[in-house]
């Protein structure tokens, strides 16, 4: 049973998506904006066949570090390391490659982003 089975399967969908791309809790929202991103993308874009989450979360890190999405990216990074897609060092990996196509500053950014995002998972892990 889910916490969503109250509400249309394309919503359910799209929000149960939604936590497992995020890692976090989603709760419904009302509006246009909040209707294309749960009922379209992540009830369809993010459940097509031909790519892996893994493929999209990088194309999406690619993306967002080149166009300076650099909130988004603090969603993102965190995401793909717990759910397992991207380990240290292919996140590490990922900033030097960025830096070259993205510039040097936005992969600046993106490698804060990864460095605090392994920082907080390794103070996680010694807290128990």
């Amino acid at each position: 049973m889910s916490k969503f089975d109250d509400l249309p399967e394309v919503r359910r969908r799209g929000l149960e998506r939604m936590e497992q791309v995020y890692g976090f809790d989603m709760t419904d929202g009302s509006g246009d904006f909040f209707r294309y991103t749960a009922d379209h993308l992540f009830a369809d874009i993010w459940n097509r066949p031909g790519l892996s989450d893994r493929d999209r979360r990088l194309l999406l890190i690619g993306l967002l570090a080149g166009s300076g999405g650099h909130d988004v990216l603090t969603i993102q990074v965190p995401a793909a390391y717990a759910a397992g897609e991207l380990d240290e060092d292919e996140l590490r990996e990922i900033v030097i490659f960025l830096c070259h196509y993205a510039g040097w500053p936005n992969g600046a950014r993106l490698s804060s982003i990864v460095e605090d995002t392994i920082a907080k998972a390794r103070r996680r892990g010694a807290d128990g």
